[in-house]
């Protein structure tokens, strides 16, 4: 919360919702969602990341005997604060490219809707015990961002666009006024060329992380890459009796 106030007096002292803050904030936007659908889609980007916070913490943990109880704690703090921040950084920069164009109550009125989600999601795993198909979830989560990365990228061109930031080239095109109004396709050169690479960028990008780590290995008769380590599974201590 407090990036999120930080980073809208920033942008407050930038000049607040003139069209080149728009276009500015619908480009850092751009490339926020392009980085989160990486990590939706890019292996090899989530399963280094992955690792990496499972070997540091499995070095704060394996420290507990020499730095004691209360470092232990404080590392184990510090990388959970690191590991989650670092999403809502992200998320804290998206939005704000909302706030500017829409204001506010829209904002907020998504974040209910997520935090409701959320929430009912949590219920269902924790309180009801029910197992829910986590794949099923991650991939409609990708398609949903998809979509949203295509209309922030129509977006950001056109708000660029008005800006003066880039030229205006007219395709000969009928498109229905509906589809610029919920999926910002325009007839414009520059527009429907940057959804076609961002699109082609988000597949591409996956396409080539399946090669890398599991068809060229196989090819050359090696073994694929492996999934991310699991964290151990606890190990459970008898309790000693007062005799021994």
């Amino acid at each position: 919360m407090a990036t999120w106030f930080l980073a809208a007096w920033a942008i407050g002292q930038l000049g607040g919702g003139g069209l080149a803050v728009q276009a500015a904030t619908g480009l850092l936007a751009v490339v926020v969602l392009l980085v989160v659908m990486n990590w939706f889609f890019h292996k090899v980007y989530w399963t280094g990341w992955i690792s990496s916070h499972n070997r540091r913490r499995k070095r704060i943990v394996e420290r507990a005997g020499i730095d004691g109880r209360r470092a232990t704690m404080i590392g184990l703090v510090v990388l959970g604060l690191t590991s989650v921040y670092r999403e809502g950084f992200e998320v804290v920069l998206f939005l704000q490219n909302l706030r500017v164009g829409y204001g506010d109550g829209v904002v907020l009125e998504g974040v209910a809707i997520g935090l409701a989600l959320t929430l009912l999601v949590g219920v269902l795993t924790f309180a009801a015990h029910h197992k829910l198909h986590y794949k099923r979830m991650l991939v409609v989560t990708g398609i949903l961002l998809g979509v949203v990365l295509i209309v922030m990228v129509g977006e950001s061109v056109q708000e660029m666009q008005l800006a003066g930031w880039l030229p205006t080239t007219t395709v000969p095109l009928a498109i229905p006024g509906w589809v610029g109004l919920w999926f910002a396709v325009f007839p414009t050169v520059e527009g429907l060329v940057a959804q076609v690479l961002a699109a082609t960028l988000v597949v591409g990008s996956y396409y080539g992380a399946e090669y890398v780590r599991v068809r060229r290995p196989r090819a050359r008769g090696q073994a694929p890459a492996r999934r991310p380590e699991a964290p151990p599974a606890p190990v459970e201590v008898p309790a000693l009796s007062p005799s021994r």
